[in-house]
């Protein structure tokens, strides 16, 4: 995994979002402030900051626009080398990715044993999705793999809430102080919390003492040396005492992520200011009151009216070749059939099933089930149907739950797990190098892709740097038309290009390269010229080549 993460970082190109967050990531560690990219919280950018650290790119904190126009300002006109640069930002990504498959093998060997824990680990470590996202300097990852720590260190809290609770609020308050989109889990977590010291409490066992005073208490039913869980908790006599416990936990749990969100901006500035580089749109209603009482930093709170802001807006989305307006709400579970390889959504859908049936894994079910399908509830009501990456803890939770087929008493679960696993396997490694456009076999592979979605489950802008190396191999000192969609400045590339949408059809000829977001957007003139040409290349399964 480290290997396929490291090659796909080396050859990529800044995807759409990269600039923004590497820009922002040095803007905290140069000049401390709260000024850009509001609507994601700081923390996975903090995370960002230490490969930039290394980096050490010169930075011009006087340089004036959107944030969009700070990073390529950054990247390609203040004498940096984006490759390098790109590279550093993206390897603390790649680091917390590797050390997320070790909750997946430290969970879900808990549950099943060794064996269920290296195939939980061998299914994340190829997933297409987890490696493609993982090897960018995004926030997709790094806010899924936090959800499912925090999963973990709650189920873990079963035995032992003293210690576990407050280190599952820390992962679950790491999760939202890098992605808004994980506060859904907040309450499924800390309600979750509560269960856990629930289950503790039952777990002890009335041990009336004598004399008066001692009637009625309860002792642990541990040994004196086994921990330091000493309070004497309630037994199933005492339900008031257990209910006070358990809010108790679920308060642990929420204070603890509350105080990381505080900490990871008093990290970039001590004194909090806030001076945004853009507007933030006003909220009112309801969801205006809610977000001016929650009591999180002011930039936070910005952070949120943006994400409500940009869920007004009319985008459009690509599904199974329909162009739309608005959001469709199967939009995700469909992208994700697509996308997931189909060992893995087999695995996945048996052992959550297996989960469920099985009274020694029942206890384990919703911690393995109700994170995972409040979030892609959640997701699928949004606006933005962009890619798989918005349900990426959908791939990480499927291979845990995986695991749990081999506790299954069937003869045929071992066999068949190890076939599907290999079949995942192989389907992930066939896509190589090419993770962001994987589709699974069951539509066509990763050649397929672009007629079925786009955006960021096919065409990032990863591919610049493919496309020039090979118009310069197979095409040169040919004219070239581009319409390209994407973050990177194709001249840096060497690509001289111009846009076949500014002038008339018939001075249009040559190669027309255009990426297949774009294309699958196309309508009017960019729908006619690529009508009237015939495809003679492709660029990483993300753009396509017409000769014209």
């Amino acid at each position: 995994m480290a290997a396929a993460m490291v090659t796909t970082a080396v050859r990529q190109t800044p995807t759409i979002d990269e600039p923004v967050y590497v820009a922002t990531a040095t803007d905290y560690l140069r000049e401390h402030r709260l000024r850009y990219n509001p609507e994601h919280p700081p923390l996975g950018k903090l995370l960002i900051a230490a490969g930039v650290a290394v980096a050490d790119p010169v930075y011009d904190p006087s340089y004036t626009g959107t944030q969009g126009d700070v990073g390529r300002h950054l990247l390609y006109e203040s004498g940096n080398d984006p490759w390098r640069l790109m590279l550093w930002a993206r390897l603390p990504v790649i680091a917390l990715t590797l050390l997320f498959g070790l909750v997946v093998l430290a969970f879900a060997r808990e549950l099943t044993g060794t064996a269920g824990g290296l195939v939980a680990l061998a299914l994340y470590a190829f997933s297409p999705d987890v490696i493609a996202h993982g090897s960018l300097a995004t926030l997709d990852v790094p806010a899924a793999g936090f959800v499912l720590t925090s999963a973990w260190l709650t189920w873990r809290a079963r035995r032992r809430p003293q210690v576990y609770l407050p280190l599952a609020g820390a992962a679950l308050g790491a999760a939202v102080a890098t992605k808004m989109s994980a506060l859904p889990a907040v309450p499924v977590l800390m309600a979750l919390a509560a269960v856990s010291v629930l289950a503790r409490t039952r777990r002890e066992e009335p041990l009336p003492e004598s004399g008066e005073e001692g009637a009625g208490r309860w002792r642990p039913a541990v040994s004196p040396g086994r921990g330091r869980w000493r309070a004497l908790l309630p037994g199933p006599g005492n339900p008031r005492r257990a209910m006070v416990r358990a809010l108790v936990g679920a308060a642990v749990v929420g204070l603890a992520a509350l105080a990381v969100v505080w900490v990871s901006y008093l990290a970039v500035d001590p004194r909090l200011r806030f001076a945004p580089a853009e507007a933030v749109p006003a909220l009112h209603g309801l969801r205006g009151r809610v977000v001016d009482l929650l009591p999180v930093p002011p930039a936070y709170r910005a952070g949120m009216r943006v994400q409500f802001g940009l869920e007004k807006y009319p985008w459009q989305g690509y599904l199974f070749g329909r162009l739309y307006t608005g959001s469709l709400w199967y939009y995700l579970p469909a992208a994700l059939l697509v996308k997931t390889p189909l060992g893995l959504q087999a695995l996945g859908a048996a052992g959550a099933v297996t989960a469920v049936a099985l009274r020694r894994l029942r206890p384990a079910a919703p911690y393995l089930l109700l994170p995972p399908l409040v979030l892609l509830a959640v997701a699928m009501a949004g606006a933005r149907d962009f890619g798989t990456r918005y349900a990426l803890f959908v791939p990480v939770f499927l291979a845990v739950a995986a695991a749990c087929v081999l506790r299954s008493r069937r003869r045929w679960a071992g066999l068949a797990t190890g076939a599907l696993v290999l079949f995942a396997a192989v389907s992930s490694l066939r896509t190589f190098p090419y993770y962001l456009p994987y589709a699974n076999e069951a539509f066509g592979g990763p050649a397929r892709t672009h007629v079925l979605l786009h955006d960021s489950n096919v065409d990032w802008g990863q591919d610049l740097g493919r496309l020039a190396d090979r118009l310069r191999q197979r095409y040169p000192g040919e004219r070239v038309w581009l319409v390209y969609k994407g973050s990177g400045v194709p001249s840096y590339y060497g690509i001289h290009a111009d846009d076949p949408r500014k002038v008339p059809a018939e001075r249009v000829h040559g190669l027309l390269v255009v990426s297949d977001s774009a294309a699958a957007k196309a309508r009017g003139r960019l729908a006619e010229l690529i009508d009237s040409s015939r495809q003679v290349d492709e660029v990483g399964h993300s753009i396509t080549l017409f000769r014209r």
